[in-house]
């Protein structure tokens, strides 16, 4: 099994940044990250391939948002610039076994951490 901790989330003012983290256990995955505010289903944020070569991203956070990795430390980021009160939400790290299709849909990951709180106030 995998374990995915998520951190790096916080208040902040709305054009402000920030950049979470998740921790992963285990080899290496398709990671994705994934939000869902109160009331709301879950949405797609960004993925990033195993070894960080392809990268996508929903339309609402594209030339905003950064998804990357470091695999020595076993860890993906999303570095979010220019957030809007929208983008309030808890964030989730996903991990997906099956590589090589870049995948929006929440059902086709595996594992989930437990989330991160990110709120962005006008």
């Amino acid at each position: 099994q995998v374990q995915l901790v998520e951190s790096g989330g916080g208040l902040v003012q709305a054009g402000g940044s920030l950049r979470l983290s998740c921790a992963a256990s285990g080899r290496t995955y398709t990671m994705g990250w994934f939000r869902q505010a109160p009331g709301k289903e879950r949405e797609f944020v960004a993925g990033i391939s195993d070894f960080g070569t392809s990268t996508w991203y929903a339309d609402s956070v594209k030339g905003r948002f950064t998804i990357s990795r470091d695999n020595a430390k076993n860890t993906v980021y999303l570095q979010m610039n220019s957030l809007k009160p929208e983008d309030t939400s808890v964030y989730y790290c996903a991990a997906r076994k099956s590589m090589g299709v870049q995948s929006r849909d929440s059902n086709m990951y595996d594992y989930w951490g437990q989330g991160t709180q990110v709120t962005v106030s006008s």
